[in-house]
């Protein structure tokens, strides 16, 4: 089993060997695959809105899903110096600001509540076959996910398959499903 660190960086490589218009079609095949999960009942939806520096999943086609829909949008706003994340109701009249970090971040709004929150999108660097994940390393995620309710459904969403383990620790939360262009993985 690879550590946490040689794992960040082999799928930070991977990344970069993919040309925009190939992260760009298999985001499109991830957000096609997310509309065969048993989650478009519910009413507030978290995602994270793609740093794309980073070559992440564009989370772009899956925001028109859930703006056709008429969802409740939720984005993230990282707060480095304290290590936790707000989120902020994505309205029409959001405006949206790249940080210091290359994030793409709501400059003000309404915050939402953790606890309110039914679904939230993932990103992340690689998962494994149980669910456990494993992100940029600051933790901002897992001290979120750790707030939402226990009844919240925790979707990852990669280019790539899963490894057959990854190491994890009594403060990671795991997925409740993944999404890649492939398809999708149950780790309920």
């Amino acid at each position: 089993m690879l550590d946490k660190p040689t794992l960040r960086k082999k799928y930070k490589e991977l990344r970069k060997s993919l040309s925009d218009e190939a992260i760009d079609d298999m985001s499109l095949q991830i957000a096609n695959q997310a509309l065969k999960l048993p989650i478009w009942d519910k009413t507030n939806y978290h995602i994270f809105l793609t740093i794309t520096g980073k070559q992440e999943v564009n989370t772009e086609y899956l925001l028109h899903i859930l703006q056709g829909k008429d969802k409740s949008i939720i984005v993230p706003k990282a707060e480095f110096s304290s290590g936790e994340m707000k989120n902020i109701l994505l309205q029409e009249n959001t405006a949206l600001k790249t940080s210091e970090y290359g994030i793409p971040e709501p400059v003000s709004g309404i915050e939402v509540p953790a606890e309110i929150i039914d679904v939230v999108f993932v990103p992340l660097l690689a998962y494994d076959k149980k669910g456990n994940r494993i992100g940029y390393g600051k933790g901002f995620y897992d001290r979120f996910l750790n707030k939402c309710k226990t009844t919240a459904v925790f979707i990852g969403l990669s280019f790539f398959d899963a490894e057959s383990e990854i190491p994890y620790e009594n403060t990671d939360i795991p997925l409740d499903y993944c999404v890649t262009p492939k398809g999708t993985q149950s780790f309920k």
